[in-house]
C-alpha cells in the first residue's frame, strides 16, 4: 500500500507538531524523522496486524513490524503458511507484502515508551481513514494492550466500556470482538478485532506462549497460502 500525497502530507504536519519522536535514532540512520513508517502489503490483503508504534529497526529499514517482536510475528506466519523455518531476513521483509501492518502512531517515540493520549488522538483520524478507506480487510489482529484500546479513543462512553470490558475478559486471545470506525470524511467500517499480547521479548508473561496464540488465530481465520488476499 503507498500513502496518497495528501495523507503523507497530513501525517508530515502532525509529526512536525509532536514531541517526542526520537529524531537521534532516525539521524542515526539518515532518515527524515517525519517520514510515516506505515504498513506495507497490498490494499486487498484479507489479514491486518495493528502494534503500538515502530521501532529501532523499524527506522532503519523503513518498514512496520520488522524488529525483534515483528520478526516473532513473521516467523509464526511463515512457518504456519509453509511447514518451514523462516529461511532469512529477506524472506521475512517479502511476507509483509501478504498482510497489512499498522500502528497507533507510524513515528518511533523517545525510549520506546508508550506515545500519550494526547499524541494517539492527533494522529487517530488519519490512521482510520487509512484502515477504513485504503485496506480492503476487515480482520485485524491487535498486538498489545495499547493496540487493543486505540479502538475506544473517541467512541461513546458505552462503546469505550465495552472494549474496555472485553480486554479484562479471561478468553480475550482466543475470542474476537466487532468495532465500527468513522474516517473524517464519513465513511464508516465494522472491523473484526482479535488481540494477541505484545510480541517483545520483554513480555516475560506471554512472549514464550505467543506463537501458539497467534497460530491459533490464524486458524480462526483459515490464513492458508491461498486465502491470503480477496
Amino acid at each position: 500500500m503507498s500513502l496518497s500525497c495528501e495523507q503523507r502530507q497530513t501525517l508530515r504536519e502532525l509529526a512536525g507538531e509532536t514531541d517526542g519522536i526520537d529524531r537521534p535514532v532516525y539521524a542515526r540512520f539518515d532518515k527524515d524523522p517525519l517520514e510515516p513508517i506505515i504498513g506495507l502489503g497490498d490494499t486487498n490483503t484479507r489479514i491486518g496486524f495493528f502494534g503500538r508504534d515502530p521501532g529501532t529497526d523499524e527506522v532503519k529499514y523503513g518498514e512496520p513490524f520488522i524488529g525483534a517482536g515483528g520478526q516473532l510475528v513473521r516467523k509464526t506466519i511463515y512457518r504456519h503458511l509453509h511447514g518451514d523455518d523462516l529461511p532469512d531476513f529477506e524472506t521475512s521483509r517479502a511476507l509483509g507484502q501478504d498482510f497489512f501492518w499498522i500502528n497507533t502512531v507510524p513515528y518511533k517515540p523517545i525510549g520506546n515508551k508508550a506515545w500519550s493520549m494526547k499524541i494517539k488522538r492527533r494522529f487517530q483520524p488519519t490512521m482510520i481513514s487509512l484502515l477504513v478507506e485504503q485496506w480492503q480487510g476487515r480482520s485485524l489482529i491487535t498486538l498489545g494492550r495499547e493496540a487493543f484500546l486505540w479502538f475506544g479513543i473517541g467512541q461513546s462512553k458505552d462503546e469505550r466500556a465495552r472494549i474496555e470490558a472485553f480486554w479484562k475478559r479471561d478468553d480475550r486471545f482466543e475470542s474476537a470482538i466487532e468495532v465500527e470506525l468513522n474516517a473524517p470524511d464519513g465513511q464508516t467500517a465494522t472491523f473484526e478485532i482479535r488481540p494477541l499480547p505484545h510480541p517483545s521479548p520483554l513480555n516475560a508473561t506471554w512472549y514464550k506462549r505467543f506463537p501458539d496464540l497467534l497460530r491459533q488465530r490464524l486458524e480462526q481465520l483459515d490464513v492458508r497460502i491461498d486465502t491470503l488476499r480477496f
